[in-house]
């Protein structure tokens, strides 16, 4: 379980988040959902450890975050920033994962990469920005992580590519119980793969819920009605 307890972090004389509280359940698929600049993405940087909060409370399994190595192993965020080493070829970044995380799967590494036809001899930069998501994803599933937390994990991939990501995703969800918090601003996306829902709103959580006790209301539908904004915005 991952829980968030009345976060609060203020740059300047802006507060980004104000308060903010969320729970998300162990195998859970929870949409962290906003306009751009809501505060989504500062919610990912402080799970990460990115930054340090002003105020309030990170835990997983009711264990602080911070410098809890053996937790962290078991966590594994992509951001929308991604990042890889210059000079590293895709079967580099596979060595230094499998260095640093305990549960490595060469195995789950070999059928991705092929899945998705990625040539892990090509040096990272020479990527495209969706192969580099792709090999993203490659990298962090085959860490079997019992965390998953991702930043608008899928924004500008076609849609066989999100097809095959969700299948890779849902399936370690159904089999293994991970937990997976995704930060998006996609309603229709988020409909079909969340059972839990956020909607945050000037650094504040405005809306929480499992999506089994909300329906018939779709995600979309409660997204205009909390925030107001039209169609085109989602």
């Amino acid at each position: 379980m991952i829980k968030i307890e009345k976060l609060c972090k203020r740059l300047g004389d802006t507060e980004i988040l104000k308060e903010l509280s969320l729970n998300v359940p162990k195998g859970a698929v929870y949409g962290l959902m906003g306009l751009n600049g809501a505060g989504k993405t500062t919610v990912i940087k402080h799970l990460a450890g990115f930054v340090e909060p002003d105020s309030g409370s990170i835990t997983i399994e009711g264990q602080p975050i911070k410098d809890n190595e053996e937790l962290k192993s078991r966590v594994l965020i992509i951001p929308d920033d991604l990042f890889f080493f210059n000079s590293y070829r895709l079967k580099d970044m596979k060595r230094y994962y499998r260095k640093i995380y305990k549960n490595w799967n060469e195995e789950r590494f070999g059928e991705m990469t092929k899945d998705f036809s990625l040539d892990i001899n090509k040096n990272m930069m020479k990527f495209s920005k969706g192969m580099k998501k792709q090999a993203a994803f490659c990298l962090a599933l085959s860490t079997t992580p019992d965390y998953l937390i991702l930043d608008e994990p899928i924004d500008g991939l076609d849609p066989i590519v999100r097809r095959k990501l969700w299948h890779y995703i849902m399936g370690d969800v159904a089999e293994r119980e991970m937990t997976v918090l995704i930060s998006s601003h996609n309603a229709r996306e988020m409909e079909d793969v969340c059972n839990y829902i956020g909607i945050i709103a000037g650094g504040r959580m405005i809306f929480e819920g499992d999506l089994l006790e909300i329906m018939p209301t779709s995600i979309e539908e409660i997204f205009l009605e909390k925030l107001g904004g039209g169609r085109d915005e989602i």
